[in-house]
């Protein structure tokens, strides 16, 4: 018998109880996957590429932390650095459903409607980029405190748990809306794209092997 350290969280062994379980689908799923679809075909309608770009900046930074998450769930063989249940249309790996994936794929949109025309303009002496980006970030782990206290979302580690809330802040939130500042502010459509589709395909590799290859997620 292993170590008591070592065994499964209550809440881990019931998001893997509903990992990928097809019986949980609900139509509401639809919808959301037509507001994204309206979302960017009204960037793309405008021209706005950049905006599009850095829309999937965010969502692939979300894919590679929901990834990395799942992997130290593998590790620990105890509990992810942060696990949802409750009910949900889709559940996409241990800290990732369908909502929340959603979700992302809209964030880094909002982010960028919220800059400055002006990428010079400074907002309490500090770049916009950054005081936009931490704004949104408190936002997010203020609904993840919600959601924590609610029950359907779980913190298990103590420094990514409260009161340590800055490593969720920095590595939870700010580095996604950083780096889809540094996708929207390229200096050139191809600069662009190869840094969005930098982690694009890190992201797709990823999950080509520690999921469909060695089933870890």
């Amino acid at each position: 018998m292993g170590p008591v350290l070592a065994a499964k969280t209550g809440f881990t062994l019931e998001a893997l109880r509903m990992l990928r379980d097809p019986h949980l689908f609900k139509w509401y799923a639809v919808a959301l996957v037509a507001f994204v679809v309206y979302a960017y075909a009204s960037e793309v309608e405008r021209g706005r590429w950049d905006v599009v770009a850095a829309g999937l900046a965010v969502w692939f930074a979300d894919w590679f932390n929901e990834i990395v998450n799942a992997l130290l769930l593998h590790a620990s063989d105890r509990a992810a650095l942060w696990t949802t249940t409750g009910p949900t249309a889709y559940q996409i790996l241990i800290g990732l459903n369908i909502e929340i994936m959603f979700m992302f794929a809209l964030a880094g949109i909002v982010y960028v409607k919220l800059l400055p025309a002006d990428r010079g303009v400074r907002i309490l002496k500090l770049p916009n980029r950054l005081v936009v980006g931490i704004g949104l970030s408190l936002v997010s782990v203020a609904v993840e405190l919600g959601l924590h206290a609610a029950g359907s979302f779980h913190w298990e580690y103590w420094w990514w748990n409260t009161p340590f809330v800055l490593p969720i802040i920095v590595f939870g939130y700010l580095w996604f809306f950083m780096y889809a500042a540094w996708v929207y502010d390229a200096p050139a459509p191809r600069q662009r794209w190869v840094r969005v589709g930098a982690l694009g395909a890190i992201d797709l590799a990823m999950g080509l092997i520690f999921g469909v290859g060695l089933g870890w997620l």
